[in-house]
């Protein structure tokens, strides 16, 4: 792997030596196992407000970590010192650390079948693109972002600010299994928060545009105009009686949906025993008419990677078919737990999508909105009420109510509520407007009844 050109200080070939000297004073320690990550990263923030300038600021970190095993005792230590000294210091500590620790079955590094070997090791995403902005430049386009959500309407009165992010970041891993692997990454966003009205009737939503590539990002007069006209679009928004109705999620919202899934068959919950999808491997968890696939290998995708954070190969998968689960989600330590096999996930899920074989490309959310006929259709949620326990959701939220399948006035303080294991199987239509939220893709979800509290 050739050095990256973000300005960064040091080189995966200077990343490799560190990881082989860390390992090293493990093994002349004693360890019997170690495995150690090294990574750098830098980036640009500028946020402006009404015009003006808020902040800019500039980020560069760099941090050496490393797991020390003796037998089934591990310890960590990290250090942002790169020095030979500091080092041998820091692998000291992990070290002494584990001597003093418990013993834990489950406890180790993966299994070497399990580690990304090779090409699989190196497989190119294209996940770098660093973006060559310095700060006069951002606080241009960011300034370009606000003034078109501000001059879009004499309604928008104020703003919560409009910001631009620049990010890159290498590292590289290695242990004594043999694995060795890593790769240079970007994120890059612009961001923008108009408000709408005045006095009581005042409305706040906001916008942005995320990707792996500054060519990708939206242009920032089209991010504030929709924010703009997000924000306009909530004015006189209005109080409901309690009810009980159908309720569309919008596509991003949606997202969280799948979110919950995830967090409910990920192995840390599964083995503490703390979700409402317990056992639930090869059961019918959602309608016979949604699959949930995932590709770790799209390019440029956010969720991407060759490898997880143990060195685990990835692969792409059917993680649920036809509504049944098909695979949970699983690092080495809770799969060990559990008496499975790890699914390459110790850090999270990748690219994944929820979709609904019932779906046409004609269902835009028009569409969707003629299918959920009369009942909520959300757009913003408030509050962290998800008990993944017993499957119990309740939320505030803000949306619209639709009558006859069109929007008739937007709709505040309200609180949805229901249990997510009867939300999932009551999903009765997923739409053709796909939005991706980090590394989750879905369209906007019908549920088919839910509890909403209002005045």
């Amino acid at each position: 792997m050739t050095r990256p050109s973000s300005g960064f200080a040091h080189t995966p070939a200077q990343f490799q030596e560190l990881i082989a000297d860390a390992l090293a004073v493990a093994r002349r320690l004693g360890a019997s196992d170690a495995a150690a990550e090294v990574s750098e990263g830098a980036g640009l923030s500028v946020s402006v407000r009404k015009g003006e300038v808020e902040t800019v600021e500039r980020n560069r970190d760099k941090s050496l970590g490393i797991s020390v095993y003796l037998g089934q005792r591990r310890g960590n230590a990290s250090t942002s010192d790169f020095s030979k000294a500091a080092i041998e210091q820091t692998v000291k500590a992990a070290y002494d650390i584990a001597r003093f620790t418990a013993e834990d079955p489950a406890a180790g590094l993966p299994d070497e079948a399990d580690l990304a070997k090779g090409a699989e090791a190196t497989r190119e995403l294209d996940l770098f693109h660093p973006w060559a902005i310095d700060a006069d430049a951002a606080m241009r386009i960011a300034l370009r972002c606000e003034e078109a959500a501000l001059s879009l309407d004499r309604r928008i009165t104020n703003s919560e600010g409009a910001g631009v992010s620049a990010q890159a970041s290498h590292f590289w891993a290695g242990s004594t299994r043999g694995f060795s692997g890593g790769y240079a990454s970007s994120r890059h966003s612009v961001s923008v928060a108009p408000i709408a009205g005045r006095g009581r009737d005042m409305q706040r939503d906001s916008w942005y545009s995320s990707m792996r590539s500054a060519a990708d990002l939206a242009a920032p007069e089209a991010i504030g105009r929709y924010a703009a006209e997000r924000a306009l679009a909530r004015l006189k928004a209005r109080k409901i009686a309690t009810c009980e109705v159908p309720v569309l999620f919008e596509s991003p919202l949606a997202a969280g949906l799948l979110g919950a899934y995830v967090q409910a068959t990920s192995g840390g919950a599964l083995y503490r025993k703390a979700s409402f999808l317990l056992d639930s491997l090869g059961t019918q968890v959602l309608p016979a008419h949604i699959d949930i696939q995932e590709d770790p290998h799209i390019p440029k995708a956010k969720g991407s990677a060759p490898f997880d954070d143990e060195g685990v190969r990835t692969q792409a998968r059917k993680v649920l078919e036809g509504g049944v689960v098909q695979s949970y989600f699983l690092s080495t330590y809770s799969a060990r737990k559990l008496g499975l096999r790890t699914t390459g996930h110790a850090g999270g899920s990748q690219n994944l999508a929820l979709t609904s074989r019932q779906t046409r490309p004609g269902d835009d959310l028009d569409a969707m909105l003629k299918k959920l006929g009369r009942g909520l259709f959300v757009t913003e949620l408030m509050g962290q009420g998800v008990n993944y326990v017993t499957g119990d959701y309740s939320r505030g939220a803000a949306g619209y109510w639709v009558e006859n399948g069109a929007i008739q006035y937007p709709v505040h303080e309200i609180t949805i509520a229901g249990n997510l294991r009867e939300m999932f199987m009551q999903m009765t239509a997923v739409g053709a407007d796909v939005y991706t939220l980090g590394s989750k893709s879905v369209g906007s979800v019908l549920i088919e009844r839910m509890k909403v509290a209002g005045s």
